[in-house]
């Protein structure tokens, strides 16, 4: 059986034409209960788990999603690839608003989430060098080709806690750095996604041009853009499914946690073995 493709957005991502609801599951996890019940179905022929990032109604700050209960859940349910869909805004002239980005990179400026399933008895260290699976992104930038959306590949996603937006001397600070977005809420999801060993990459929906570029962002011309996005987003990922492998994933996402223990399997407290079971079951199996 085929791993499961998970979608992480908001609450209008998850009801677009040809998606066939199965159930509706609500999960307890270690880390508490995730942004809300998890929608599985199909869509384009695959099975597909939907999770509305901050809750059914936008409930949740970005600093408030249970970002560890929601990436443990998606495990949980056999999800391997998280296609993240987040509203962001353009640091670069060329990257309008209501353009598409396909970040490869990501700056954490975020200040006391919690950004790993580990500690407590058991460490690990995961590659992160590249942060999003390049055959994910891939196969979204493509779909977006196909359907003729105008969107970028690669760039840097600076996630802030927020709520309230940068301010000018954030903002420009930003802009000498180089970055591409700045967003809320993709960290420290891709961190957890990456320790989970499930592949992550996420449609970036360029909303503004953030407060460096001429006045400052009003959440009026936000969810005006957001409209228009959304129905480009659903496009992508009804283009993209189909083209996502069934076979085995043969990226390095898969297999993150290989040398990436450093606790003695012997000494790992049984609670916490237990508790990160859908993620440590495939590399301490033999020990």
């Amino acid at each position: 059986m085929s791993e499961r493709i998970g979608v992480l957005g908001g609450s209008g991502i998850y009801d677009f034409e040809g998606f066939e609801e199965t159930e509706r599951v609500a999960i307890e996890t270690p880390f508490g209960a995730p942004s809300d019940e998890y929608v599985v179905g199909t869509l384009e022929g695959r099975e597909v788990v939907f999770l509305p990032r901050h809750g059914r109604g936008h409930r949740l700050l970005p600093n408030e999603v249970p970002a560890r209960a929601n990436i443990w859940g998606f495990k949980k349910l056999g999800v391997g690839r998280i296609i993240s869909v987040s509203a962001v805004g353009s640091m670069k002239e060329e990257v309008e608003p209501g353009h598409i980005v396909f970040p490869d990179q990501f700056i954490d400026r975020t200040r006391a989430r919690p950004s790993t399933f580990f500690g407590e008895g058991i460490a690990a260290h995961v590659q992160f060098a590249k942060p999003v699976c390049g055959d994910l992104a891939g196969q979204l930038a493509a779909a977006a080709e196909a359907i003729s959306v105008k969107h970028h590949r690669g760039g840097a996603y600076v996630c802030i806690d927020g709520p309230q937006f940068s301010t000018l001397a954030e903002s420009l600070t930003y802009r000498s750095w180089g970055v591409t977005v700045v967003g809320m809420t993709n960290l420290p999801e891709a961190r957890l996604a990456r320790e989970a060993e499930i592949c992550y990459a996420t449609i970036a929906l360029a909303t503004d041009y953030d407060c460096w570029h001429e006045e400052e962002v009003s959440v009026e011309a936000v969810l005006a853009v957001i409209k228009s996005n959304i129905a480009n987003a659903r496009g992508i990922i009804r283009q993209a499914i189909p083209t996502i492998p069934t076979a085995p994933r043969a990226c390095k996402c898969a297999t993150a946690l290989d040398f990436a223990i450093m606790t003695d399997p012997a000494v790992i407290p049984a609670a916490k073995r237990e508790a990160l079971a859908p993620i440590l079951d495939r590399v301490l199996a033999s020990s």
